[in-house]
């Protein structure tokens, strides 16, 4: 089974990923992982954080000679600010260090500050916010890297694009070719294929960085080159949509997610909204009329583009921050402020990208398996094979 964890604070060291269950023989490029990183830095709107950091990754094991070896995968991304919170976040306490400490006793509305300092029973929120706070989804991006290169091998194909930013939306159908233009760009913007609407949504940025505010969100994430048949109907837990549902709502912001087009299909009559089934007897396949059901049907992909979108709310932390109460003198008070950003849904969309990848990546190999890419690909083969036999 593929399966990852992350660890490292905000403000710590660096950050690390492990996955294990990655097949050997994929071949890894760390210009390819680093490629990946600096994408999820981009987009208009980021704050100081991203002026400082220049992430790039460090495989430690796991990979050898560029390929991987069947081994877990280890890597690092080291943080550069860390030079300026040695004192502040020390592994080892040291003589006068409870003077160096950068207590955050106002919790931030929206944040994981009071739930988290309440839960873990710390009388402030540093520990919290630092653990809490998206810089961990640097880490998932270089995992989802992986993922990617290990679903390129069988044609599949990961990408994003911004809907929506504040209330500015982009209403028309986006066809995969433009998301590639998109993702081809070296300055990015705000992620959107339109640049009239995209101009709109710079508008809305600036008015919430004028204001000291912050903006928030639409992504949309398309896999295409799925087969049919990954994910399962037969229990709860094997249902690809639920699957892809919680990786995206696990994302620091994200409060929900969109499969297909749910809400329209919510508003709308059966007979408007189901993808009708037709059959080409010349090439023998099986083909939908849309793709309303954004390639899931039943918890199992169709043969179709799979899309999923993640509505990001605006960043917790505010320039003008909201009433919050001060944990020591239990007084009304502002909330703290943190370094932040105004707008990460480009961002986002690139860190969707990595969570759809790995569960993506999960469940080719569970239907698939093998220890080798030799042997995956050949099941996976054999597989197509009868899929073409139908």
């Amino acid at each position: 089974m593929l399966r990852f964890e992350t660890a490292g604070e905000s403000h710590g060291e660096c950050l690390v990923a492990t996955l294990v269950g990655l097949p050997a023989g994929i071949p890894v490029q760390l210009e390819t992982l680093n490629h990946e990183l600096w994408r999820r830095q981009q987009g208009y709107g980021r704050g100081g954080r991203m002026k400082i950091e220049t992430d790039t990754v460090e495989v430690v094991a796991g990979v050898r000679h560029s390929q991987t070896i069947g081994a877990p995968v280890a890597m690092i991304i080291r943080n550069r600010d860390w030079k300026n919170w040695t004192e502040t976040l020390p592994v080892e306490a040291f003589e006068g260090g409870d003077e160096k400490k950068k207590p955050v006793t106002k919790p931030r509305p929206g944040h994981a500050d009071l739930a988290g300092a309440i839960k873990y029973n710390f009388p402030e929120s540093r520990y919290i916010l630092e653990r809490a706070s998206a810089r961990e989804t640097t880490a998932r991006v270089a995992v989802g890297a992986l993922a990617k290169t290990f679903l390129r091998q069988f044609g599949i194909e990961i990408l994003s694009h911004v809907i929506a930013v504040g209330n500015v939306r982009l209403e028309r159908a986006v066809a995969w070719e433009e998301i590639v233009e998109l993702s081809t760009k070296r300055e990015v913007l705000l992620g959107c294929v339109d640049a009239d609407v995209e101009a709109r949504m710079k508008e809305a940025v600036d008015v919430a960085y004028k204001t000291g505010d912050t903006i928030g969100g639409i992504f949309e994430v398309r896999a295409k080159g799925l087969p049919i048949g990954l994910g399962s109907h037969i229990t709860w837990d094997t249902r690809l949509d639920g699957r892809l549902a919680q990786a995206i709502v696990s994302m620091q912001a994200v409060k929900g997610v969109e499969v297909g087009s749910a809400e329209e299909q919510a508003t709308s009559y059966g007979s408007k909204v189901q993808d009708t089934i037709h059959y080409n007897k010349d090439e023998r396949s099986f083909y939908r009329g849309a793709n309303k059901a954004g390639g899931l049907e039943g918890g199992i992909t169709n043969g179709q583009e799979v899309y999923v979108r993640g509505f990001l709310k605006p960043i917790s932390t505010l320039r003008r921050p909201l009433e919050s109460v001060d944990l020591e003198t239990r007084e009304p008070h502002a909330a703290a402020y943190e370094r932040s950003d105004v707008c990460v849904v480009p961002a986002a969309g690139v860190i969707g990208e990595a969570m759809v990848a790995i569960v993506l990546a999960q469940a080719m190999l569970e239907k698939f398996g093998g220890d080798s890419l030799v042997e995956t690909k050949r099941n996976y083969d054999g597989y197509i094979q009868q899929v073409r036999d139908f």
